[in-house]
């Protein structure tokens, strides 16, 4: 049974490392969940963790996790995508607790790996219907030993569909008429996200422009096709504070990660690391988490009483405020209508010297261009156009002549009755 959102964001306390395997680098989030606030505690990038020795990069990965003080919390690593096997699987009148033994009976058809050592995990994606991933064993197996030799302790391998599932579920945001949330990877592709009432979860990379992956998506979920896409980042759990190098526009999976790894219970996702290789946080730390909970509980109590003198007195303290701050706002707002109706009349005094000094060059071009035996009876210059009424020889060639100009373009020959002519040419806007 779904848990209802606001005991959902009541029962949110935990701490989280999210760490993604990117292809040279690891980016890692520590975020902290609390009742109706998210905080993210420090990001940090493991520059080329490949090709340095494993204690280096773990020694600056556990420096990174005591400044902060979670040097016990174990990490939640998201896989890269191109490693792991993503099956929705539909398991309809199946029980809860029959799941995991329904989705191993028929795990052979849901991999290309055929007889090979496979991991796997899986998580509930709506009412009758699992997320499944599965990656070679063989694969988990060495990322599980490059970090064991790192010293990280690692709780869970997850997958991008899975982290992103359980972080927005997390905050209750789901929209039940169905959604579709773009992100970028590291590498420049398109990621999407959607969910939908036909199909609880789709995820998928794209190389192309966002609005084809986004009509493709929206077909995958039988969406309507008018459905605007959101941003990621939107639909996770804002953070009240977040630090400026973890721009959650340019990558919010390591964020997602850390969100999924920091509330496993309310919100599970899929694990595929084997439990012979799972690090468990010590369940010492949950209790200050539980006494201040408790505290905060009875604190809520004694502010159900209370709230309602508080808010009139604010509302009183208010009113006064207001009452002081008018005559300061009505000058203010004063000021800065006669500051904008100053601003507007320079701005039209050097609009108009603008135009007269372009008529005078517009004027003197046309002396110049229009040589003997060409001459001129009529000049009308306008502001985007000017025609030019004379008598020429060779009227048609002075489409050309005045189109070499670069004051003027798209000259045309109205009139020509030689020697007569009329011409109307545009001109051209000058920085």
């Amino acid at each position: 049974m779904p848990i209802p959102r606001e005991l959902r964001k009541l029962l949110a306390f935990g701490t989280g490392i999210g760490v993604e395997i990117g292809a040279t680098d690891l980016e890692v989030v520590a975020a902290r969940v609390r009742p109706n606030r998210v905080q993210v505690a420090g990001h940090l990038s493991i520059r080329n963790f490949a090709a340095r020795p494993a204690a280096e990069w773990g020694a600056e990965y556990a420096h990174f996790l005591k400044s902060m003080g979670m040097g016990h919390i174990s990490a939640t690593v998201l896989l890269p995508r191109r490693e792991v096997i993503v099956r929705q699987t539909p398991l309809p009148g199946v029980a809860p607790r029959e799941m995991e033994n329904a989705i191993r009976f028929q795990l052979d058809t849901l991999h290309p790996y055929g007889d090979d050592e496979v991991a796997w995990g899986w998580c509930a994606a709506g009412a009758g219907s699992a997320l499944v991933g599965v990656a070679r064993r063989e694969t988990v197996e060495r990322y599980a030993q490059l970090f064991a030799e790192a010293g990280v302790a690692v709780g869970s391998f997850t997958f991008s569909a899975a982290a992103v599932h359980a972080a927005i579920w997390l905050g209750g945001r789901a929209a039940p008429e169905g959604f579709v949330a773009l992100s970028r990877s590291p590498a420049g592709a398109v990621e999407v996200y959607g969910e939908s009432p036909s199909r609880p979860v789709f995820s998928a990379e794209f190389a192309l422009p966002p609005e084809r992956a986004t009509v493709l998506a929206l077909s995958e979920l039988r969406l309507p096709p008018d459905t605007a896409p959101h941003k990621l980042e939107e639909l996770l759990p804002q953070p009240v504070s977040n630090p400026l190098e973890n721009d959650l526009t340019r990558n919010p999976m390591p964020y997602a990660t850390a969100l999924a790894g920091a509330c496993p219970r309310l919100a599970p996702s899929a694990n595929v690391l084997p439990p012979e290789y799972r690090k468990s946080s010590s369940r010492m730390v949950f209790v200050p988490t539980i006494a201040l909970a408790s505290l905060l509980l009875l604190l809520a109590a004694a502010m159900a009483f209370y709230s309602r003198y508080a808010e009139g007195r604010y509302l009183e303290k208010l009113d006064r405020e207001i009452v002081q701050l008018t005559p300061r706002k009505e000058r203010a707002n004063n000021l800065d209508k006669a500051y904008d109706e100053a601003r507007a009349r320079t701005q039209l005094l050097d609009e108009i010297r603008g135009r007269t000094r372009a008529d005078m060059d517009a004027l003197n071009e046309l002396t110049r261009l229009l040589e003997p035996p060409t001459w001129t009876n009529s000049i009308e210059i306008g502001r985007d156009t000017i025609r030019i009424g004379g008598e020429s020889p060779q009227a048609t060639s002075l489409v050309k002549i005045l189109d070499s100009s670069p004051l003027f373009k798209n000259s045309e020959l109205k009139v020509t009755a030689v020697p007569r002519f009329q011409i109307e040419t545009a001109r051209r806007v000058t920085p």
